[in-house]
């Protein structure tokens, strides 16, 4: 296709979502996919509107893909390297080719920070150690559940966990003084464990067994139902940062009602976005920031009606 109205940087739930809108408001849209959306580590959502029964991931993606080409949206591999101003679009370089478009959205998640454990990977794909709460507490519900964390986060997940189960177990790999509130974990009811972790056993899909060094270094095990990671994410910011756009204090972007960023012509939706981590949320907002995109170039273009 020739350069695009509008670039998509990101082929996860957002992008896929906005790739629709454009398509249907019939701007050319391309969308770089650089492969493996964090959606994709979800073995079965039960909270995705319309799928009483669950879908996986990979299935949401595929079904968004195919929505957004029946409307002519371009998706394309690839890697967006650099992104800078060109007049009063963007030029992104793309594994050395330059793309211009007017506007750009940002659809580029985060990196979830996995306990650093010999077959962690797997346990994930296999929903048998976690990343979201908010996405699968549901299913922890009156089950022996671990939340392994380094900081506070990993105490205010052992505390949401709660909602579910008063077998909640908060193992703490990072060092005792970045748990500031002990006392709270206590009064919750949360067991706690200061201790860094070995290994993780993974037998017949069930985690039978979390593995430390106890007092005197003598290896200490564990058995629980579901292991929850608690140790948080970084947003894939870094090509708004290298635009200037405003960041908030966790690195994700800041942008208004309409998903704009602070930089002219840029949005952003999805996880990169100061928020929840969720598919519903992310959808809505790109539905908005594709509105708002196209609304724009009508007004720079002239083909709105003057208030």
């Amino acid at each position: 296709m020739n350069d695009p109205e509008v670039l998509i940087i990101g082929a996860g739930p957002a992008g896929l979502t906005a790739a629709t809108y454009l398509g249907r408001f019939r701007r050319r849209t391309l969308v770089i996919d650089a492969g493996a959306p964090r959606a994709c580590w979800i073995p079965l959502s039960h909270n995705m509107p319309g799928f009483p029964a669950g879908i996986a991931g990979t299935d949401i993606l595929k079904r968004m893909r195919e929505q957004a080409e029946e409307y002519d949206a371009v998706i394309a591999p690839g890697r967006v390297e650099t992104l800078a101003h060109d007049g009063e679009g963007f030029v992104a370089e793309i594994e050395g080719r330059a793309i211009r478009a007017r506007a750009v959205l940002l659809a580029t998640g985060v990196v979830d920070h996995h306990p650093d454990l010999p077959g962690v990977e797997q346990a994930v794909q296999k929903a048998l150690v976690r990343i979201c709460p908010i996405c699968d507490g549901y299913e922890a519900t009156d089950k022996a559940v671990a939340v392994i964390g380094h900081s506070d986060k990993g105490a205010r997940e052992a505390a949401f966990m709660r909602t579910y189960s008063d077998r909640v177990t908060l193992i703490h790999i990072g060092a005792p003084d970045a748990l500031s509130r002990r006392d709270e974990l206590e009064r919750l009811g949360v067991e706690l464990i200061f201790a860094p972790l070995e290994a993780i056993v993974i037998e017949q899909d069930r985690v039978t067994a979390l593995i430390w060094k106890g007092p005197g270094g003598a290896a200490q095990t564990r058995t629980f139902d579901l292991v929850y990671s608690a140790l948080g994410t970084s947003p894939n910011a870094d090509l708004a940062r290298g635009l200037g756009a405003r960041l908030s204090g966790d690195g994700r972007l800041e942008v208004d009602l309409h998903q704009a960023t602070s930089v002219s012509g840029l949005y952003a939706a999805g996880d990169v976005v100061r928020g929840l981590n969720q598919i519903a949320v992310a959808t809505a907002e790109a539905a908005v920031a594709a509105t708002d995109i196209h609304n724009r170039l009508r007004r720079i273009d002239g083909l709105t009606v003057a208030d």
